[in-house]
């Protein structure tokens, strides 16, 4: 079986294919090196981040006399501001010469309420955090979001309660797939990485660096829109849905 890729060069679209490991083998580490503690990633894994996206850069066009919603998407997709940055809606306001004065703060608060009125669990998820936290376990959020968002978008689906801690991007000044934000994680609850198991959605920003520092893996394979199906990353499960982590942490 081919190693985890250590690196983004390694990472490269040429390069890639998902290799899961055998059930047989995660139970049996899990016997082995007990999970001591769960690190959830948030966007995504948790909730449906991208459609609420979707659904208030349609909001935001509207307003401003336009029907292309998709396409200011594109804008946050393109890399050029950040995935999250207003910055894009100021670009497709500029492309279109539409004035910027007073409108683009009126436009970025739909945007940030319609993004966060669209914000809520997948199917099964606060079922399923519940019942991970009956465990008596410590439980840690490791996202790229800042901690006022974080806390925001927890709240509003009904999860903040259920996590002990939120390693956030202002906390660490990095971004996944840095080991910073996992290595916090690790210091925060004490723990070494074979006893801790992430759940994140992304091959590349959570999976591999988890792979690199010893930390056990599930790929929420159902959050990942843009994930390349020739992409080469071991993860030690894969999940179609959040109640699917319950029978990888209950070993027989």
């Amino acid at each position: 079986m081919k190693k985890t890729a250590a690196n983004d060069q390694d990472l490269a679209p040429e390069m890639q294919h998902i290799t899961v490991q055998p059930r047989r083998y995660v139970q049996q580490r899990l016997e082995r090196e007990p999970v001591r503690a769960f690190f959830f990633d948030m966007d995504n894994t948790l909730f449906d981040l991208v459609a609420a996206q979707v659904a208030a850069c349609g909001e935001v066009v509207n307003h401003l006399g336009y029907d292309d919603g998709n396409e200011l998407f594109r804008y946050f997709l393109s890399g050029v501001h950040g995935f999250e940055s207003t910055e894009n809606i100021r670009q497709y306001m500029a492309d279109r010469n539409i004035p910027a004065d007073g409108l683009f703060d009126e436009v970025c608060r739909i945007y940030a309420d319609e993004k966060l009125r669209h914000i809520v669990p997948y199917p099964g998820v606060e079922q399923t955090i519940k019942t991970v936290r009956e465990l008596g376990l410590p439980m840690v959020i490791v996202t790229d979001a800042e901690a006022p968002d974080a806390c925001e978008r927890l709240t509003k689906c009904g999860l903040r309660s259920y996590f002990d801690r939120t390693i956030s991007f202002d906390l660490v000044k990095v971004k996944k797939p840095a080991p910073g934000p996992f290595l916090a994680a690790l210091d925060a609850t004490g723990t070494r990485p074979e006893n801790a198991l992430f759940i994140g959605d992304s091959l590349r920003r959570d999976i591999a660096p988890c792979r690199k520092l010893g930390i056990r893996t599930v790929y929420a394979r159902y959050g990942d829109r843009f994930a390349n199906a020739r992409q080469e990353i071991e993860a030690d499960y894969v999940i179609d849905r959040m109640p699917d982590l319950l029978p990888i942490i209950r070993t027989p």
